[in-house]
């Protein structure tokens, strides 16, 4: 398939690539593929929706290697000294952020609690109201999107500022990416429409009513911004010439720490990032209606592909493997 024919195939697609509007691919630091479609440019940002957790993951790898925090074992209680535990609760004290990067922190609640959080003036502290439990900590997967919005409080309470400018400081701006701007308070209507919204949307990340960034999703980005910190996580940390991100942190990311069940295709996970493979160096920060940053290590690829609100698009490794690659190559 060439450039023009792979155009072609999306331009007209009906089924699931029907609402991508951009990919991007980087190999060697050098563009090797871009284009878009429904009136959307390369400059262009869209809501990536969960593609946001892996982007906090390596905030929080950059946290630690300055400092900022211990280590990934670090007890999440220690950055809310002044938080007022609920009485009888235990399981709190034994969270690490390790637990929120793995997504094995356990919460008192069956479904996350998205009216009572995102209705509330901080959302941080009221996902802190559901962490802990009784049944303590037991490695078992959870995937709570709610619950990262812990780690962005732990980053501003350890670095003394807000997770938005703590990104644009120190992963943003040495990338050469535009500065993200906080969206600004929510309502009702207005997180419906940044999620349904298919207009493109300005470099912004959505914030709740205290200024803390949502961790689990709303951070805009276009298809080149996601190849390049694809590039980032291709290059073992470092960008241009540039340290953004350790080694060693990079590589305990990537590591295969759970092995997921049917629903997430029994890809491996790491810290927020996913191992689709387990016997190949590919890797991949997935979000809702395609969104995702795929990296390959065994040709030297990044891409990165937005796609607008979509039901039940998850996973778009098999569409980069078998459409896109052939055209990078």
């Amino acid at each position: 398939m060439t450039k023009e024919q792979l155009h072609k195939y999306i331009e007209n697609s009906t089924g699931n690539e029907s609402n991508i509007c951009q990919i991007y691919a980087l190999k060697g630091g050098k563009t090797v593929y871009e284009d878009s479609w429904h009136g959307y440019k390369t400059a262009d940002a869209v809501n990536v929706n969960s593609v946001t957790k892996g982007v906090m993951a390596l905030l929080a790898g950059i946290a630690i290697d300055k400092g900022f925090i211990k280590s990934v074992d670090q007890k999440v209680m220690d950055f809310f000294p002044d938080y007022t535990v609920k009485r009888g609760e235990k399981t709190i004290y034994d969270v690490a952020v390790k637990h929120l990067l793995t997504m094995t922190a356990p919460y008192k609640y069956k479904s996350e609690p998205w009216t009572k959080v995102c209705t509330s003036q901080d959302w941080t502290l009221t996902v802190l109201d559901y962490l802990g439990g009784r049944k303590g900590i037991t490695g078992e997967f959870k995937y709570a999107t709610l619950g990262i919005q812990i780690l962005a409080g732990v980053i501003e309470r350890a670095t003394g500022e807000k997770c938005l400018d703590f990104a644009n400081r120190f992963l943003f701006t040495p990338v050469g990416l535009p500065e993200r701007v906080a969206h600004g308070d929510s309502s009702k209507e207005d997180q419906f429409d940044f999620f349904m919204n298919k207009n493109p949307r300005g470099y912004e990340w959505y914030t709740d009513p205290a200024g803390a960034v949502t961790a689990g999703w709303g951070v805009c980005m276009s298809a080149r911004d996601m190849a390049v910190i694809g590039a980032v996580v291709l290059g073992g940390g470092e960008y241009a010439g540039q340290r953004i991100v350790s080694q060693g942190y990079v590589d305990e990311m990537l590591w295969p720490h759970l092995k997921l069940g049917e629903r997430f295709g029994y890809m491996n996970y790491g810290y927020l990032w996913y191992k689709p493979y387990d016997d190949r160096e590919v890797y991949a920060a997935i979000g809702d209606s395609g969104n995702i940053i795929y990296v390959n290590r065994e040709n030297g690829v990044s891409v990165g592909i937005t796609g607008t609100f979509k039901p039940r698009i998850f996973d778009r490794v098999e569409f980069i493997e078998k459409m896109v690659l052939p055209v990078v190559d």
